[in-house]
């Protein structure tokens, strides 16, 4: 509070001398909780990050065993490693693609399905400490509670929903199911939007930012948040089907701008899940889509809005433009890692902006 503002409070009729410090300690209050959704929403982000290295190395079936305990601490011995190298060797991506596979790579391809299971479990840890800590201390809003609570169970289920893809790996696969692997994410992509409006909303409560917003903005950004969502959902069935090595070439795909397998498998629905060629074309289209929408909103809040919410707008534009341009340089290149990677980063970062855009857009004026 600055001391004009004091001043003027303090000729108030009623007023109460303290009321700067206790106004102090609320808005340091609501700063910690504010501070610790956004930690847990970075850890998200990470572990989304983590997790597409995973797919892409083909780690991700190399721990078949769900030892939520003992499974913290890596083999520590050699009668270990061998006894996980033999569950391995029972999925048909061994069978199938990894039979000369000796147990110096089955630790290559261990470590990254390990970190990963790891990141999960501190996740799990920095969201529950806290959450006790600020309850018994009285902390938390009464509101809040009931939801945090809901986050948690949100948090296991992701949990159960990640061992539950790496189970479809028994079923004579040589991949996890895609419609797991798509259900997994798409988890991940809800549970770090509902942490990040948790953490927007301890941190600025129902205050709005000074603006001057056209009518409309809200609900096209919403609807546009939605189809960006369908987009990266649709890009897990890419990475389930290894779709992504296809077709390397844009913006065609073999001779014409549609692949000639698009309706190969019948019925012609199941082309859209199950059919790689089709994946890839239909993540295209949605990319297209999306990448085009969002650089017209853009633009149209941009020149609708004034002050923090008009550079909210700029950045939405110029995060939409690398993320198409990483999803392009990843495709031309038969997606490495590192590209594969990053093009994960960008869907969340991107999806993080529409996100808090939503946020200032559909506040109530305090």
């Amino acid at each position: 509070m600055s001391p004009i503002s004091s001043a003027l409070d303090s000729l108030q009729p009623g007023h109460v001398p303290d009321r700067d410090k206790h106004r102090d300690r609320h808005r340091d209050r609501h700063r910690s909780l504010a501070i610790w959704m956004f930690a847990c929403a970075g850890m998200i982000v990470t572990m989304a990050i983590i997790g597409a290295i995973t797919r892409l190395t083909e780690s991700g079936l190399s721990i078949m065993e769900w030892a939520p305990v003992k499974g913290a601490l890596p083999p520590l011995s050699e009668s270990e490693w061998q006894r996980l190298f033999e569950i391995y060797k029972q999925t048909g991506e061994f069978k199938v693609h990894n039979a000369d596979m000796g147990l110096n790579e089955f630790k290559n391809i261990f470590w990254w399905e390990w970190i990963h299971r790891l990141w999960g479990r501190m996740i799990g840890l920095v969201y529950i400490i806290p959450l006790i800590w600020f309850w018994t201390k009285g902390t938390l809003p009464q509101w809040s509670k009931p939801w945090l609570l809901l986050g948690l169970a949100f948090g296991g289920l992701q949990g159960f929903v990640g061992w539950f893809m790496v189970y479809s790996g028994f079923d004579n696969r040589t991949d996890v199911s895609q419609y797991r692997l798509a259900l997994h994410l798409f988890l991940a992509l809800a549970l770090h939007v509902y942490v990040v409006s948790f953490g927007l909303r301890f941190a600025f409560g129902t205050a709005r930012l000074e603006q001057r917003a056209a009518r409309g903005l809200a609900p096209v950004s919403f609807a546009l948040f939605v189809l960006l969502a369908f987009t990266i959902i649709s890009g897990a069935f890419v990475a389930g089907l290894n779709a992504g090595k296809l077709y390397n070439e844009f913006p065609l795909m073999g001779s014409g701008l549609i692949p000639v397998e698009y309706f190969e498998l019948s019925p012609w629905l199941i082309n859209w899940f199950e059919n790689g060629a089709t994946a890839q074309f239909n993540h295209r289209l949605l990319a297209s889509l999306v990448a085009t929408l969002t650089l017209i909103l853009s633009i149209w809040g941009w020149l609708a809005t004034t002050g923090s919410l008009r550079a909210l707008f700029l950045a939405l534009g110029i995060a939409v433009l690398a993320q198409y341009g990483l999803g392009l340089a990843a495709l031309l290149t038969a997606v490495p890692v590192a590209l594969g990677a990053l093009h994960q980063a960008g869907a969340l970062a991107l999806l993080t902006l529409y996100t808090v855009l939503i946020y200032w857009l559909l506040r109530p004026a305090r």
